[in-house]
């Protein structure tokens, strides 16, 4: 079977051909959600309360902008829906992508105690390829497959190494969440090991770490580096985010940055004075025009970046 480049993308409602993408991408967002372990509902998008302020967000972004994909990185342990997402893509006329994988520890699913690499990689190739639970739906990225601190805890590690191999094994490239940003280069180091390839790979939560010599290490190794917490606030100002982006563009690496939102708690939404899923159109991307980037470099981070990284395409390839 030739995992190479796959020159058509697996989203929720059928395969979709990476040259139909004519718009920009989200390339690390949550459409359903519930990470909800306080018990106060915060870090939750749930299916019967949001779907209608999601999709009509989308919906926006697709008439305002020519939003045409979102990665979906919701995986085993955080919510996932994926019935709710088919919907959301066929009312919102958006593409989406929809993930497997396991969350960082504090998340992990009782499969995980206990299990070893061989187990875990067999459920999740499974899941590619027969679909999730009985829905048919497939997953068309792995992700957001997750650790906290500078190295990943065990389980972190053995979930990491599964992913990787489910990767290999299926052709699907595989997003990752580094809690804070932190961690990153130990996360491509455990998944290069397993023989996945450094460009079928994004370091999730980048934006979150100011230190612009790791960026551009992942960066030249052939991962991705992913800013996908623009207009989060509270852990970063978009100011911070916008030199650190810039910097890893000096370094002639602008084809490696991924842009999103990664919305992950109904306070986010538009409707609840959030900031919402088009705070990357609406405000970052003007204030990096503003930086000098032209149309055809924020294509490059919006569109063919994203869909590269999908693909799994080298730049060989490109």
């Amino acid at each position: 079977m030739n995992h190479s480049a796959r020159h058509t993308l697996r989203t929720v409602g059928g395969d979709l051909a990476t040259e139909a993408v004519r718009g920009p991408v989200l390339a690390h967002e949550h459409l359903v959600l519930d990470l909800d372990q306080r018990g106060d509902g915060a870090a939750v998008l749930d299916p019967r309360l949001h779907a209608a302020a999601v999709t009509a967000e989308l919906s926006e972004l697709r008439e305002e902008f020519g939003l045409s994909l979102v990665v979906e990185l919701t995986c085993r342990g955080m919510g996932r829906d994926v019935r709710t997402l088919a919907s959301i893509a066929r009312d919102a006329q958006v593409a989406v992508v929809a993930a497997t994988g396991w969350y960082y520890e504090p998340f992990h699913t009782p499969e995980i105690d206990g299990a070893d690499v061989e187990a875990l990689t067999a459920v999740l190739v499974r899941e590619i390829e027969d679909g999730i639970g009985a829905t048919g739906v497939r997953p068309g990225v792995l992700g957001e497959l997750g650790s906290h601190g500078d190295v990943p805890a065990a389980a972190e590690a053995t979930v990491l190494r599964a992913g990787a191999r489910a990767a290999r094994a299926t052709g699907l490239s595989l997003a990752t969440h580094a809690q804070l940003g932190r961690g990153g280069l130990a996360q491509l180091e455990l998944l290069t090991a397993e023989g996945l390839p450094a460009h079928r790979v994004s370091i999730g939560h980048q934006d979150l770490l100011d230190d612009p010599g790791v960026h551009r290490e992942i960066a030249a190794s052939g991962a991705y580096v992913a800013f996908d917490t623009v207009g989060k606030s509270s852990y970063q100002s978009d100011r911070t985010r916008l030199r650190l982006l810039v910097a890893l563009m000096e370094a002639g690496h602008a084809d490696r940055a991924l842009l999103s939102c990664d919305i992950s708690r109904h306070g986010y939404l538009r409707d609840e004075g959030g900031q919402g899923y088009g705070h990357l159109f609406r405000h970052f991307l003007p204030a990096l025009r503003a930086a000098g980037a032209d149309d055809d470099l924020i294509d490059l981070l919006t569109r063919r970046n994203p869909l590269r990284f999908l693909s799994g395409a080298s730049d060989e390839e490109n």
